[in-house]
């Protein structure tokens, strides 16, 4: 072996998919493949955090944002495992809150059990960035505007 890992995106995306979209809400998911597996062959921590962030920004994204802002805080709970190879893992990420400067979110993570896996929360500075028809104005319920 050369010590080289080839990395494929393509196999990532071909297992990833959103199955519902609404204001402030994606479900997604996941089928697990080896690549996405620790040497205990159950999913990684580090793919668990990566959807953390893919699932926030989905969330901000579902607000109305394409651009979806820079990460200023990521954290991840592990609670049980979330699968092995061949198994499902269905993901919710929420938008909590979007201000000015910062919009908060949280994804939550359940196995082909349906036991809560992992949670994680993701916060992102969207300062500057820009909805459909320019300045995204963030809905009441999002907003820190009374």
């Amino acid at each position: 072996m050369s010590g080289k890992v080839k990395l494929s995106p393509t196999k990532f995306t071909q297992a990833f998919r959103v199955t519902s979209a609404t204001e402030g809400r994606v479900d997604f998911e996941l089928d697990i493949q080896k690549e996405h597996t620790n040497r205990l062959q159950t999913i990684h921590g580090g793919t668990l955090a990566s959807l953390v962030d893919l699932g926030g920004s989905l969330a901000v994204a579902s607000s109305g944002r394409f651009a979806t802002g820079v990460s200023t805080d990521l954290n991840v709970t592990y609670l049980s495992p979330g699968g092995r190879p061949g198994d499902l893992l269905k993901g919710t990420a929420t938008l909590d809150k979007i201000g000015k400067t910062l919009a908060f979110t949280q994804v939550t993570f359940t196995n082909s059990k349906g036991q809560l896996a992992a949670r994680g929360s993701h916060t992102k500075y969207v300062t500057g960035t820009m909805g459909e028809d320019g300045p995204f104005v963030a809905p009441a319920e999002f907003s820190d505007v009374d």
